[in-house]
């Protein structure tokens, strides 16, 4: 069994790997700010070419979402199709409530048509930054 401390440091450097410097940054500000309860980190991979127009459509609608900390969209370095999403919330109810919100239902019903399947996903409790 993987202790928290050798876990987290194993999702920084993930984070660090996938994600652009700037997305990183802010991932950064907002653990040294804000105190997120619940952490999700997902693959999700386009149809074939549809990468650019699935990050289009997750993105959409995702700015005013009530106990979210952050909502990165961040492109799989190794696989053209694959997307990767951080997100930082309150708690995972505030997440489970964000999932009922007009704009995120519009976005995942123009979404679904865009999306292959999904990899890996891991849910977490943030409790520390990376080191920069």
């Amino acid at each position: 069994m993987i202790d928290r401390r050798t876990h987290l440091a194993a999702l920084a450097a993930f984070a660090a790997a996938v994600l652009p410097v700037r997305s990183l940054r802010a991932l950064e500000a907002i653990m040294e700010e804000q105190f997120p309860e619940y952490g999700l980190i997902g693959q999700m991979i386009a149809q074939p070419g549809q990468r650019a127009a699935l990050a289009a459509v997750l993105t959409e609608g995702t700015g005013r979402m009530p106990g979210n900390f952050a909502y990165i969209v961040g492109e799989d370095s190794e696989n053209p199709d694959a997307l990767w999403i951080v997100e930082l919330w309150a708690d995972k109810a505030a997440h489970a409530a964000s999932l009922q919100l007009p704009e995120v239902q519009e976005a995942i019903a123009k979404g679904r048509p865009l999306i292959a399947g999904f990899g890996s996903r891991a849910e977490f409790k943030p409790v520390a930054k990376a080191g920069a």
